[in-house]
């Protein structure tokens, strides 16, 4: 793994490689939308601040970056997944997004775009189009536990979708584009009983959805013995879903260290925001204004 901090000037940002086991085998790109995050997740050191969105030129610019500073030739990588799910909500900065994804497939088209979100209350139609329009699309909720109390607890943005509502925008999408959309579920002690797994299968089809379990660090607690413990969590939970049904992946943010966690974690950001105070306004949990970009044409 490589971790890259972008300074934008009034905004900082981050981004993450990952190579299995090389870059010319498979690449995967997390990226950044938004210089901190409004949603304010409590596992994530990112979340305690929003500076503002990212333009669609500034989130192209990082993917293009990280190719050059590793040498990479995007012509030879036989698979690679650029991933929107770094710094901030994409589906807050939708113009923004829209303008990166429509750019980034047409330079690099062969390469799955993956949209990872929070769920905030939007309008999803636009997201369908997008979706439609750009076949190399992906859509992911992060949805991280089996009940609306636990997620609040996590997700305290309040403007955001519940459960119930995920499962039915998901279907939607998937009905709309015929690709199956990702739920993303935060593997920890509290949350992977026999009886989440009943809750999350009584939500979210089989048919429907696919499932990524994915190691996330807690701030407080360290890189290394996070990860041990989190990863066999997380392919235990893997076992009970698979028994429903699912496809289903786990994501592992391998090679985190003394840097800062996986994604949206990066301590010079951390400290970044700390130092910048009046750029980066307290996010926790804070709604904000959404403006709505035009409506794509599929």
């Amino acid at each position: 793994m490589s971790k890259y901090v972008f300074d934008f000037g009034n905004a900082v940002a981050e981004a993450v490689l990952y190579k299995y086991p090389t870059y010319e085998e498979r690449t995967v790109i997390c990226c950044s939308t938004q210089s901190g995050c409004p949603v304010g997740c409590r596992f994530c050191g990112a979340g305690d601040a929003f500076v503002r969105s990212l333009t669609g030129d500034e989130i192209v610019a990082q993917v293009q970056h990280l190719f050059a500073d590793r040498g990479i030739n995007p012509e030879v990588v036989q698979r690679c997944q650029i991933m929107f799910m770094s710094m901030g909500e994409p589906l807050l900065n939708f113009g923004g997004l829209s303008d990166a994804i429509r750019k980034l497939h047409a330079l690099y088209p062969r390469f799955a775009l993956l949209i990872s979100t929070s769920a905030p209350a939007v309008d999803y139609e636009r997201v369908r189009a997008l979706s439609v329009e750009v076949p190399a699309v992906g859509l992911q909720f992060s949805v991280h536990e089996s009940t609306d109390d636990a997620r609040n607890a996590l997700i305290p943005f309040k403007a955001k979708l519940d459960l119930a509502q995920i499962a039915t925008e998901g279907e939607r999408w998937f009905a709309a584009t015929g690709r199956q959309p990702f739920f993303n579920y935060c593997a920890h002690e509290g949350n992977t009983s026999a009886d989440d797994a009943a809750r999350i299968y009584n939500l979210f089809n089989p048919a429907v959805w696919q499932a990524t379990i994915s190691v996330v660090c807690e701030r407080e607690e360290s890189v290394a013995a996070a990860n041990v413990r989190q990863r066999q969590l997380a392919q235990d939970f893997m076992q009970k879903l698979m028994h429903y049904g699912y496809s289903t992946r786990c994501f592992d943010p391998a090679g985190q260290d003394d840097i800062g966690g996986g994604c949206g974690q990066l301590w010079f950001v951390q400290d970044w925001m700390r130092n910048n105070p009046e750029l980066a306004r307290p996010s926790v949990g804070r709604s904000i204004p959404i403006v709505h970009a035009p409506r794509c044409t599929a």
